[in-house]
């Protein structure tokens, strides 16, 4: 069997590293043409030397040259370019068989729509993706007749439990939340939690954003989105469960009421190898679901008063158009401003609620019109947090 070859946007992320280290367990399976990173120079030399990529990406021109300075001196030198053109050229390798799109953040967006232009295969884990431009995204899947395969445990998970079944059979599709570290938190103390307090996930490793994203709950509310238009059910029919022990990593009810759920321990590394292996699964290396141990799984309804992204996220997807790219970029800077210390937790869903309230919906939906409204959203949550 001839190795399936990757490129990777956000190597030097958690879902990056994840990917390297299935690629590790499976050497005789998986090779790496092409890695794009950020700002992580010295994880991503470790990852040139190990995995011998023949192309890479960073941020910027000056990081592409403190780079290349680096690798002078070393036996592998791939060449290194940089920015969104270079972010491109990795989405778009020639010798890539399948890319993995695990940028943080609306900047994935561009890369992966090139990747699918090219009949790239898609392990997807920027969910912005889909967030802000599934009405394209999609019918371009379609168009290219690529596979899109999603890596986000949840989405993984309802794509195995659709299997064997007919879309017309499906009631409702639910989503599993861990509930993040405050969950039981009262609305007096979310007002004083701090950056650091919010960093630490209970059950996941993740970066910084995603981190925040699920402790206000909008990082589920964005994969309401993102399931509506990854699997086409309208977002009435999609519901969240709150699951404190993220055992079971989402479910699907049939009409007949049948529910088939996934399971496994929290490791990003089961459905980022089923991603790349499908539809065959790997001997992944990592420890057993012990039910035994476990003995028991809780599931609550998730609080939209006191967490109201999962709102805002619901009512971005039903106004549709560009609303869910102003959720977005409203989202992005508003978590930038809070880890930064410039405002309070409670103000990330007040930033987005105002930006959205102020936002015009454009009389078509472009990949243009998208883009202007993240942009103009950016630039309206700023004004609002520096005022």
């Amino acid at each position: 069997m001839p190795k399936k070859t990757l490129s990777i946007l956000g190597s030097t992320g958690s879902i990056g590293v994840s990917t390297l280290e299935v690629v590790r367990q499976f050497p005789e399976r998986f090779e790496v043409n092409a890695l794009a990173a950020g700002r992580n120079l010295p994880l991503l030399l470790e990852q040139i030397k190990v995995f011998q990529p023949s192309l890479v990406a960073v941020l910027d021109q000056q990081l592409a040259a403190q780079l290349q300075q680096v690798l002078a001196g070393h036996h592998w030198q791939p060449e290194v370019c940089f920015g969104p053109k270079g972010y491109d050229r990795v989405a778009t390798f020639p010798e890539t068989d399948m890319l993995v799109s695990a940028m943080v953040g609306a900047a994935g967006l561009l890369p992966t729509l090139a990747a699918i232009r090219a009949g790239k295969d898609l392990a997807l884990a920027n969910k912005e993706t889909l967030v802000i431009a599934g009405a394209i995204v999609m019918p371009l899947v379609a168009r290219h007749g690529i596979r899109l395969l999603p890596i986000d445990s949840e989405h993984s998970a309802i794509f195995q439990a659709l299997q064997g079944n007919h879309q017309h059979a499906l009631k409702r599709i639910l989503l599993t939340a861990s509930g993040g570290p405050f969950f039981r938190k009262t609305p007096e103390e979310l007002a004083q939690v701090t950056p650091q307090e919010a960093l630490c996930h209970p059950n996941w490793s993740m970066g910084r954003k995603i981190t925040v994203d699920s402790a206000t709950l909008m990082n589920k509310g964005l994969e309401v989105i993102e399931a509506h238009w990854l699997f086409g059910v309208p977002v009435e029919q999609i519901a969240i469960h709150v699951h404190p022990e993220s055992i079971v990593h989402s479910m699907v009810e049939y009409i007949d009421g049948s529910v088939i759920a996934q399971m496994g321990i929290p490791d990003m590394k089961i459905p980022i190898a089923y991603a790349l292996a499908y539809p065959e699964r790997l001997p992944v290396q990592s420890p057993p679901l012990d039910l035994f141990r476990l003995r028991k799984l809780n599931f609550y309804p998730p609080d939209a008063e006191k967490f109201p992204c999962l709102r805002l996220a619901y009512e971005a997807c039903r106004r549709g158009a560009t609303v869910p790219a102003v959720l977005n970029a409203a989202n992005e800077i508003a978590v930038e401003a809070f880890l930064n210390g410039e405002i309070s937790f409670l103000d990330i869903p007040r930033t987005i609620e105002q930006v959205m309230n102020a936002h015009q919906t454009a009389a078509s939906l472009t990949l243009e019109s998208i883009l202007e409204a993240d942009r103009w959203a950016r630039k309206e949550a700023e004004t609002l947090i520096n005022r």
